[in-house]
């Protein structure tokens, strides 16, 4: 089942890593990358039968959950023309989202080795011009240089994580991003109602949630120096744009 934390303290969210911590969140990077891998290949799993009765199940073999729970970061932070911009944990985002229309450059992370390989070689294809490659990596491991980005965007997987590991992203976005460039992602929002029943169906998918209060995740932003400019609530994940 999901897993749920108790409360974390300031010092808990503290960004700081041991390399103990380092090597538990790659074992954790490696068991998100599978069960994405997984679904993009199209692997059959085989699920008990509660589960696959569960309505959210059938929505999401349907491809109608997918729709429901996008988090639309360019509704808050739309890419402007010539603007560099790092999609984190990008999927094929690229081949979804009218990138094209924004004329922006796009650059993407991802630790999904088929979405990594499927977006490299279509990517080109699409548009040459706007596409600069998708590395293979993890969010707290940004493959890039210093102030390279404008705007940084990573949605649906903070819950896969900690907060602590989530104070170590910010400092890597905030490595990479432009002074006054923006950060946009989302979090899991515990009021919504379909929470529980999507945190059960990811354990069963592969990939456990943490369930953690939207008062921590605020808390983490302060303690990492993220300010809060603009946010939007959505059916699952609450989107949030940060700057540093």
């Amino acid at each position: 089942m999901s897993k749920k934390r108790n409360s974390p303290s300031s010092d808990d969210v503290f960004p700081l890593q041991t390399p103990h911590e380092s090597g538990n969140w790659q074992g954790r990077v490696a068991q998100v990358g599978y069960r994405f891998n997984r679904q993009y290949q199209k692997q059959d799993l085989e699920l008990p039968a509660e589960v696959r009765e569960m309505p959210i199940y059938q929505e999401w073999v349907s491809g109608i959950l997918s729709g429901r729970i996008v988090s639309p970061f360019w509704e808050i932070a739309q890419p402007k023309k010539n603007q560099h911009c790092l999609d984190i944990g990008c999927g094929v985002s690229l081949l979804i989202y009218p990138w094209r229309d924004w004329q922006a450059y796009f650059y993407g992370q991802e630790i999904s080795t088929v979405a990594r390989d499927s977006l490299n070689s279509r990517g080109p294809q699409l548009n040459s011009k706007l596409f600069k490659g998708v590395k293979l990596g993890p969010a707290h491991q940004l493959s890039y240089s210093a102030n390279q980005f404008d705007l940084v965007i990573a949605t649906g997987f903070s819950c896969y994580f900690p907060l602590k590991y989530w104070g170590a992203v910010l400092l890597e976005v905030k490595r990479v991003l432009n002074p006054g460039g923006h950060f946009v992602f989302d979090i899991l929002n515990l009021a919504h109602p379909l929470v529980e029943d999507w945190a059960v169906l990811e354990t069963y998918l592969g990939a456990e949630v943490f369930l953690e209060p939207v008062a921590e995740w605020e808390k983490m932003f302060k303690v990492n120096g993220a300010k809060v400019v603009a946010q939007q609530s959505g059916e699952l994940f609450d989107l949030y744009k940060v700057k540093f």
